[in-house]
Order: C-alpha cells, then sequence, then structure tokens
C-alpha cells in the first residue's frame, strides 16, 4: 500500500481576496499579489482621474466631467481585473503549469538601452518651459514664436547622428 496521497497546497495568493482588495482601494490587489509598483501605479493614476473629475466638476463642463467619470469607471474596472488575473497566472505559474498566462515576468517590458539622451533632454526643456509659461514668467506667445528652434535642433541632432554613424562605418568598429 504505498498509495502516494497528493495534498493540494493552498495557492499563494487568493484572485477573489485580490479583487476584494483592489475594490476597496484602487492597487491594493497588486500590492497583495507582490507587485507593489504596479499597485502604486494604479493607485497614482487613480488619484490623478480623480482629481481631475475634481477640476472637472468645478469648472462646470458638462463633457469633460461625462468623459472623466467614464476614464474613472474604466480605470477602477481594469484594475480590478488586472489584479485577479495576475492573481490567477501566479497560481499557474506557482503550480508549475506553462500556461500562455503563467508567465509573470512578460507584464514589465525590459528598457531598451538607447545611447542617447537627446530626447531626454528634449521632454525635460519643454516641461521647463511649459511650467514656466504656467507661473507667466515667460509667456506662451513667445514659445509658439520660437518652435521653429526645436526643429532646427532636431535636425542638427539627425544631422550630427548621421556624420557619426559614417565615421564608425569607416573605422571598422
Amino acid at each position: 500500500m504505498d498509495e502516494k496521497i497528493i495534498i493540494q497546497q493552498r495557492p499563494p495568493r487568493s484572485p477573489a481576496a485580490a479583487g476584494i482588495l483592489s475594490v476597496i482601494l484602487p492597487g491594493l490587489g497588486n500590492i497583495y499579489n507582490g507587485y507593489a509598483n504596479k499597485g502604486l501605479l494604479h493607485l497614482v493614476i487613480f488619484g490623478g482621474l480623480l482629481a481631475l473629475l475634481i477640476t472637472s466638476a468645478t469648472g462646470g463642463n458638462p463633457v469633460a466631467i461625462v468623459f472623466t467619470s467614464l476614464m474613472l469607471a474604466g480605470f477602477w474596472f481594469y484594475q480590478i481585473i488586472d489584479s485577479v488575473n495576475t492573481a490567477k497566472a501566479l497560481n499557474l505559474a506557482a503550480a508549475g503549469n506553462k500556461h500562455r498566462e503563467a508567465s509573470t515576468a512578460e507584464l514589465v517590458p525590459e528598457a531598451i538601452a538607447s545611447g542617447s539622451i537627446f530626447w531626454g533632454i528634449v521632454l525635460i526643456v519643454i516641461g521647463v518651459l511649459a511650467i514656466l509659461a504656467n507661473f507667466d514668467i515667460i509667456f506662451w506667445e513667445t514659445l509658439w514664436q520660437l518652435w521653429p528652434v526645436a526643429v532646427i535642433v532636431i535636425g542638427l541632432k539627425l544631422v550630427f547622428d548621421s556624420i557619426a554613424r559614417a565615421k564608425k562605418g569607416k573605422t571598422g568598429e
């Protein structure tokens, strides 16, 4: 009588608990699943949408209120479904099933190294200019008159990149 008794282990994450926690507070279900960064991102997005809804409501624009309300409701349901599916995928991975949804490593893509900081600098400059314009330190009209400078800078960057590639190709590197 060498019968092996297989005791099924309790799944590491409960999809129901993840869903209930996500209903209580957006992002909490993913924090329960072990994805703290994803959960905090969901919480920040939800807070931003809520702030946008409050701003729209005080502005009195009914189209903006309806649109923001739909975005808020859609995101609420999305994050609930996402936390439940993540818990199911974790359970499948823990059980050893090689199912399409079982791979939780595919949830976060790897960053691709670009080798250039140009576009990051461009975005920082645009953000700084927008902040300065919002505080009336510089004026939007001035920025609008200077937009061709951005085209010139981008063109120069493309020319310099082309020259650098040509030099690299000639040296055989």
